[in-house]
């Protein structure tokens, strides 16, 4: 469930995000997660072309198992219903999807640091800040955002291009973030950041 509720009450700092040392994690937006993903996807490919017109790299995450092997507590938890690689749930959304692939980073777990060789890439690229956007924010956001802040990446967390299953657990994350973890942005406040040359 998307939710249009304003953000800023949650807000407890603010910064903008530099265009010159950031990259958009366009979290798990699959197929599987369609029906959670549908209100969300106008803010998803605002944030998407804002990003790319500022010349910031996008890379997209795909949860995917290729057997139950490899679930670990993710088959406990959901009882083995999971994303399982080479099925239709578990392709990108077609109209989001990457032309070439190579944007495209292989998880099986919440998090797209763990087993990804994420960190490695961001750092030869030269990026500090990452900008999360994408499904779920209480699951898979929340938890890259997370590591990339522990991890000593400047974390920017999509308010209106994140998703979830219910309001109560969308506004939960931004709360906690908000306190300790990411500054909260919107695809206004990208677009009025990115519209400053510095």
């Amino acid at each position: 469930m998307a939710t249009k509720s304003s953000f800023r009450k949650f807000e407890i700092r603010k910064r903008n995000p530099d265009p010159k040392s950031s990259v958009l994690l366009v979290i798990d937006m699959q197929n599987y997660f369609l029906s959670i993903a549908k209100p969300i996807l106008p803010a998803i490919r605002t944030t998407i072309d804002l990003c790319r017109r500022s010349s910031i790299p996008v890379i997209f995450t795909r949860h995917n198992h290729k057997s139950l092997s490899d679930a670990g507590m993710l088959g406990e938890w959901w009882n083995n219903d999971l994303i399982m690689d080479g099925t239709p749930e578990a392709e990108l959304i077609p109209e989001l999807a990457p032309e070439d692939g190579k944007e495209v980073v292989e998880k099986n777990t919440y998090s797209a640091f763990r087993g990804t060789r994420l960190e490695e890439r961001l750092r030869e690229m030269g990026v500090e800040e990452v900008i999360v956007a994408g499904v779920m924010t209480n699951l898979c956001c929340e938890t890259t955002a997370r590591e990339a802040f522990v991890r000593g990446f400047r974390v920017f967390f999509s308010t209106d291009a994140t998703a979830t299953s219910s309001k109560e657990l969308h506004e939960a994350t931004l709360k906690n973030l908000a306190y300790g973890f990411a500054y909260l942005v919107d695809c206004s406040r990208l677009e009025d950041a990115f519209s400053v040359k510095g």
